[in-house]
């Protein structure tokens, strides 16, 4: 079961990457680790860095992707990219975005929504 979730899982990073490159933006890292904390796709794009969490799904299934990925989980991400900021600060100002990608596999299709800025963190104490 662990290995039949571990490839949706990556076949949806897969299909994420490719679709936010096809909107513009450049994967700068994939599964970045800080110690326990993990982020899924790192990104920048002409609006700012994009610290995003992929969740996939292979229909039918009881609750949608993005329904996942919780406060909890958003604000793990928040300070794994707090951790990531620190350690290579971007050249002047440059936007945040905490972003969700759900990619659904359903027979032959993907399908992908985005949901960019999903998570506003308010204060990450770490």
């Amino acid at each position: 079961m662990e290995n039949k979730r571990s490839e949706v899982g990556r076949m949806g990073e897969d299909a994420a990457c490719g679709y936010l490159m096809d909107m513009g933006h450049t994967v700068l890292k994939r599964n970045w680790r800080a110690g326990h904390l993990e982020i899924d796709i790192i990104t920048s794009a002409p609006d700012g860095m994009h610290f995003v969490e992929v969740k996939s799904r292979v229909a039918p299934f009881s609750s949608s992707p993005e329904e996942n990925a919780g406060k909890r989980k958003m604000d793990r991400i928040g300070w794994a990219a707090k951790r990531f900021l620190a350690l290579y600060p971007p050249q002047g100002d440059v936007e945040v975005w905490l972003d969700v990608v759900a990619v659904v596999f359903e027979g032959g299709r993907t399908d992908i929504e985005y949901y960019k800025g999903a998570y506003t963190p308010i204060c990450y104490g770490r």
